[in-house]
């Protein structure tokens, strides 16, 4: 599977952003599909998931009620919907493919494929 990050960009505190993770493959509908985030000099973090029928999703507690994930396995696309942003959401957003547990979708480690990343830069 190969993985294709856009949608990132410069917006004010308050406004909203749409990222689009586009996959490659046949085997995407057997993967859960999660978007994680790195600021400079931090460690990649989690940012939501979703499962592979799409009925499952999971959330960070820094974003949970201001972003949602949905995927179309048709479309082979992951949305990550963000609203409210704030200025701590800045960084760089990777999608990721993998296999685990919803209890785990946390875990960088869990997953084998990465998106190049997108940048989204929230000013305040």
């Amino acid at each position: 599977v190969q993985l294709q990050a856009s949608g990132g960009g410069s917006v004010q505190a308050g406004g909203s952003l749409r990222l689009s993770c586009a996959a490659s493959g046949r085997t995407f509908r057997d993967y859960v599909i999660s978007w994680f985030r790195q600021a400079p000099g931090k460690e990649r973090l989690f940012v939501a998931g979703v499962s592979r029928p799409g009925a499952s999703t999971r959330y960070s507690d820094s974003v949970r009620g201001r972003f949602f994930i949905s995927r179309d396995n048709l479309k082979n696309t992951v949305l990550l919907q963000m609203n409210g942003l704030e200025a701590e959401d800045t960084a760089v957003y990777y999608c990721a493919a993998g296999r685990p547990a919803l209890s785990a979708y946390d875990l960088p480690a869990l997953y084998y494929y990465w998106g190049q990343g997108t940048q989204v830069t929230v000013s305040s």
